[in-house]
């Protein structure tokens, strides 16, 4: 920037100040009173100014007054203005020159029409931009068209494209030089950065079609530029000027994300295998939250065009992109994006003319499996084997000539089959990623209750080579009168098709005209319940999630009582970041707490609802959680702990129907289970109780009462079950001599001494005198016990791994050697 003249900054500043104030005359007086350099030189300041962020009434006016005079400007400072505006080295945010465009622009062509000597080619680039600025003029028109002259022929990519307010600009410059450079493509691009709103018209699609065609190679220009977004790292771009022409962290600059909008569009109208995983990408990258999680998207807008573009899709694409939507519900926590995932996922399902549900499970992939879940293929003298293991794990092996199992690829086959391998380990990433996903889209369909013609269940669960891995180990009912009786049992593969297998040894086969669903222990007797717990129990069965042995939430007379709200779960100290992490695990969502957005909020969850309703059938129920901020970190900005309140419901009709709070008791039993048993899991598991080193930490703590009332207390119903586990469990084991349960705790009677191990946190006391004794165990293990010992589920967390753990050691507590366990053993006998 040209030098200023001495002190003339600072007499600009303190005017403007007292302007504002009201403590002094307008900028204008003193601007009337320099001489023609020094108006000049206060030209350039509120040009920066603007520049830089600090737009307001007192500089935009003082830049349109200095900016109407006839001044003398140079060709230097004429150079200096425009190239803040365009070019390589322009300074100013996109954004920032679209809704300032009249006065910046309109100083910089000022200053050009009177030093006569400009650059032509940057005036030419403002003109581009003029059709999406905020506000222009009939008469900024007319001089920007006078200045720019006839556009000469495209010769390559426009510097506006692509530029360097982010990182992905240069790089796919570098990376797609041949490409972009073709002809026809600078046109298609700037065709794209018009498009800046949600949807595309049909006309804007009618013309990026034709300018489609006309580029050399413009799919393949949009497939690249898709791609490269996809993989797109956060890093600091340029921030609008609203927040002081910061950089902040995220995936593009505004000119990235209008490009990147346009092409997402352009892609829409493509029929190619690349182009849903090359948009979904974009929305997974865009929608995930700054730093890899929370609600703050890397790139809003990005991510609410990717994801309507996939609600746009039909027939085999639609089945893509409906795969794809589920992936991102699970993933992205944005409520905003989230909205707009389900209505996408209603449009191509609506378009399909089936339910959102029934479409997702049509577009599970097999990987190429076979019906036993395993994919074999020969590399020469071994065979690669693809497989799921009885853990519901994807494994990739090698069986060599005489039937030796490799776990990793031997030379021969890594040095001739490189290329088929690589294939093979693609498949093996894929699979990983899907049996998660299929995991959790049958437990929402275990928590809303769906039902299925016995032909789409047989084609589309029992028989998947993927989701019916997983769903062979859970229990069904079947019912042959719309749901009037139902029948339990395993699914087991008979001679005419498929039967469920009953604990008593009957099997109730499954045929035509038949529906089922998951079974639940909400809808079963004391009875049944127990009975199929000892029948997986026995057959040392491990359920892909917890059903079995599923908690169940009757209403207490206390929540009768008060009849809108639960406070089964409130009054609990939670560590925040565990707690919040579970939370989004578990798709409630909500405001943090910190972050200097408040100190209470509340976290929602809608729970799923029956696959086979669409969205104006039935209810819709959602639960509301509070939660209160109650201790920051040193920082004070990230919350550390939180407090529990109220648990609360809520119901609508349709889809688009007002929310209201229902009582506690029109709650239906499935719905209040499953919202009770996430609060339970909460509480459970990030509750500061269930940490064995809180009072190990050298200084009084505020909330050791509660610490101790909870870590010691009464079982919640998580708890119970748990021990009910392990009054099965412990009769088999090496130990069971020396265990016993009582109501709230399993004693261990050691050779030293004897210890009581909590059901609901795991904590340990000693007898005579209570003592505490922490033990961190790693959770991963069973206490080195030597034996082994099926445990029927883990999804509280591995507590009882834990606990069964801490029982092996304790039990032989003379082999112990560690000095942190042995010195507090030996204390206060």
């Amino acid at each position: 920037m040209t030098a200023m003249a001495d002190g003339l900054e600072t007499r600009l500043y303190e005017a403007g100040w007292q302007e504002r104030t009201g403590e002094g005359p307008p900028v204008q007086e003193l601007l009337e009173s320099l001489d023609e350099p020094e108006q000049r030189q206060a030209a350039l300041w509120f040009h920066q100014n603007v520049i830089d962020g600090g737009a307001d009434d007192v500089v935009l006016g003082a830049l349109s007054w200095v900016a109407s005079r006839q001044l003398d400007w140079t060709a230097q400072q004429a150079d200096e203005l425009l190239g803040r505006l365009a070019g390589k080295r322009a300074q100013v945010d996109l954004l920032t020159l679209l809704r300032e465009f009249e006065p910046l622009v309109g100083t910089a062509l000022a200053a050009a029409r009177t030093a006569g000597a400009y650059d032509r080619e940057r005036v030419r680039s403002l003109r581009r931009w003029m059709p999406f600025a905020a506000r222009r003029s009939e008469r900024m028109r007319e001089q920007l068209e006078e200045l720019a002259g006839a556009e000469p022929a495209a010769t390559g990519l426009a510097d506006e494209l692509l530029d360097g307010f982010d990182d992905y600009g240069p790089a796919m410059r570098a990376a797609h030089s041949a490409l972009l450079s073709a002809p026809g493509v600078n046109d298609l691009l700037w065709h794209c950065m018009g498009q800046d709103k949600l949807r595309a018209t049909k006309r804007w699609r009618k013309e990026a079609g034709a300018l489609l065609d006309q580029a050399e190679g413009g799919p393949e220009v949009v497939r690249a530029l898709l791609e490269g977004m996809a993989g797109q790292r956060e890093h600091p771009v340029a921030a609008p000027a609203r927040v002081g022409g910061y950089t902040l962290p995220g995936i593009a600059a505004e000119g990235s994300t209008r490009l990147l909008r346009g092409l997402l569009w352009a892609a829409a109208d493509v029929e190619a295998d690349w182009v849903v995983p090359a948009v979904g990408a974009v929305a997974l990258n865009a929608g995930t939250g700054t730093r890899g999680s929370g609600g703050d998207c890397r790139s809003g807008r990005m991510a609410t065009t990717a994801v309507a573009v996939l609600g746009d899709f039909g027939g085999t694409q639609g089945e893509q992109a409906a795969d794809w939507l589920g992936r991102l519900r699970r993933k992205i926590r944005n409520r905003t994006v989230v909205k707009g995932i389900s209505a996408s996922l209603q449009a191509v399902a609506e378009r399909g003319g089936i339910t959102p549900s029934m479409l997702r499970e049509r577009a599970v992939p097999s990987v190429g499996l076979d019906a036993r879940g395993i994919r074999e293929e020969p590399l020469g003298d071994y065979t690669a084997v693809l497989s799921i293991t009885a853990s519901v794990a994807a494994t990739l092996s090698f069986r060599g000539p005489q039937g030796r199992v490799l776990k990793s690829a031997p030379k021969a086959v890594r040095e001739e089959f490189g290329d088929r391998l690589r294939g093979i380990r693609t498949a093996l990433k894929q699979l990983r990623t899907l049996l998660p996903v299929e995991r959790v889209r049958l437990e929402e369909h275990l928590m809303a209750g769906t039902q299925w013609a016995s032909a789409d269940w047989e084609r589309y669960y029992i028989d998947h080579p993927v989701t019916g891995r997983l769903s062979r180990s859970l229990l069904w009912e079947t019912s042959a009168d719309d749901g009037e009786q139902w029948v339990a049992g395993l699914p087991e593969r008979t001679a005419g098709g498929w039967a469920l297998a009953g604990a008593d040894g009957t099997a109730a086969p499954v045929t035509d005209g038949f529906v089922l669903r998951l079974w639940h222990p909400v809808r079963a007797d004391a009875d049944e319940i127990r009975i199929w717990r000892e029948e997986l129990a026995e057959r040392e069965l491990r359920q892909p999630f917890k059903q079995a042995f599923r908690e169940v939430y009757p209403l207490t007379p206390a929540e009768e009582e008060t009849r809108g709200y639960s406070n089964r779960f409130a009054g609990h100290i939670l560590r925040y970041n565990r707690a919040k992490a579970l939370m989004v695990e578990r798709g409630w969502l909500g405001n943090h707490l910190g972050y200097g957005e408040g100190w209470a909020a509340e976290i929602v969850r809608e729970l799923p609802r029956a696959g086979e309703l669409t969205a104006s059938d039935g209810e819709f129920w959602r639960a509301r959680f509070h939660v209160e901020l109650v201790e920051q970190r040193s920082d004070g900005d990230m919350a550390s702990l939180c407090s529990t309140d109220q648990l609360r419901f809520e119901r609508r009709h349709g889809a688009r129907g007002p929310w209201e709070r229902a009582d506690l008791v029109d709650v239906p039993p499935l719905v209040l289970t499953e919202a009770m048993r996430d609060a339970d899991l909460f509480v459970g598991v990030a509750s500061i109780g269930a940490d064995p080193q809180w009072r190990d930490r050298g200084e009084e703590r505020a909330y050791d009462g509660y610490w101790k009332g909870w870590a010691f207390g009464e079982l919640t119903e998580s708890a119970r079950i748990r021990r009910e586990s392990l009054a099965r469990l412990l009769p088999r084991t090496r130990i069971a001599d020396r265990v016993e349960l009582t109501d709230r705790f399993l004693r261990v009677h050691g050779e030293l001494r004897t210890y009581k191990i909590h059901l609901g946190s795991g904590n340990i006391v000693m007898e005579p005198h209570d003592a505490y004794l922490c033990i961190v165990v790693d959770r991963s293990a069973v206490g080195g016990s030597g034996e082994r010992l099926f445990l029927p589920f883990e999804e509280d967390g591995g507590l009882l791994s834990v606990i069964m753990s801490k029982a092996f050691l304790l039990a032989d507590d003379e082999r112990i050697t560690d000095r942190t366990i042995t010195a507090q053993l030996r204390h206060d006998r």
